[in-house]
């Protein structure tokens, strides 16, 4: 683990760590924030933050102004990159497929399968990693935006004893059913579109059998992926049909910006510290 940047924010300290990753077989940057009670050595319950297409982990931290909250509760915010990185990595021009993208999944196909393990790295390398160097207990919570709340919701859904609360900003909630998420996974788990179900929020929604978080969704009105990309409606559906809780909230006139994201921040803290307040 190599430091290479922090600032002084709202009483702790906003840091960007690079370290070589097992898991992906390349190195990578995560964006961490330490509250001041980690700065004093008091052990935090955790918030991991997964961002979306094209994304890195400077987005998050420069524009959804979850500083101020994070110390306001005295939560560890941890945002990694959204894909392995590279020369040695495969790539694609396009912007949604390759690096910058990806999707949160464990890769089956070339060649991708080498590099593009983001769940492992999620769910299993960050987590030993973050409780490894910081101040961290082993109480967390995930939420995330677009992708990265497709990210969330899949990580929390198949880990259901590893978080103790999850959100997301306009999640892609049928991945298999929309062009973005048939893309992808098409790209890194082949043709076969059974095993994208073990990927997408709706199915694993379907039969979950554990704990069942409550999910907070919020979808601005006025995006332009809505209709054909995010479709929270199928969501909505799912949990109904499975008495999953949920709390689905459409925010009028909202797109899919960090204008957006950074509006309703404080609500997602809130809800994420309901869940994880007891653990501090």
């Amino acid at each position: 683990m190599e430091r290479i940047e922090q600032h002084a924010s709202f009483g702790g300290r906003q840091e960007v760590w690079k370290h070589v990753s097992k898991t992906l077989g390349c190195d990578m940057k995560l964006a961490v924030y330490l509250p001041e009670q980690a700065l004093c050595g008091h052990q935090c319950p955790v918030l991991y933050w997964l961002s979306g297409l094209t994304c890195t982990e400077q987005n998050f931290i420069t524009k959804a102004g979850a500083q101020a909250h994070a110390a306001r509760h005295g939560v560890i915010v941890v945002a990694p990159d959204t894909s392995p990185r590279g020369e040695a990595v495969p790539n694609d021009a396009a912007y949604d497929l390759g690096q910058g993208a990806g999707f949160y999944v464990n890769a089956t196909q070339l060649p991708w399968a080498k590099h593009y393990r983001m769940q492992d790295y999620v769910a299993e390398e960050l987590p030993r990693l973050i409780e490894q160097h910081f101040s961290a207990s082993d109480a967390r919570g995930i939420f995330g935006h677009s992708m990265g709340g497709h990210g969330a919701l899949v990580t929390a859904l198949r880990h259901p004893n590893q978080y103790l609360s999850v959100s997301a900003f306009s999640p892609i909630v049928a991945p298999s059913q929309v062009p973005w998420g048939q893309k992808a996974l098409g790209a890194y788990l082949g043709s076969n579109s059974q095993a994208w179900r073990e990927w997408d929020a709706v199915e694993l929604v379907a039969v979950a059998q554990q704990q069942k978080l409550h999910i907070l969704v919020d979808q601005g009105d006025a995006d332009e992926f809505l209709a054909l990309q995010l479709r929270p409606e199928l969501l909505e559906a799912a949990c109904k049909a499975a008495g999953h809780p949920l709390t689905l909230r459409m925010q009028p006139g909202h797109d899919h910006s960090y204008y957006f994201i950074s509006t309703f921040m404080g609500d997602h803290f809130d809800h994420h510290a309901k869940y994880l307040s007891s653990f501090r």
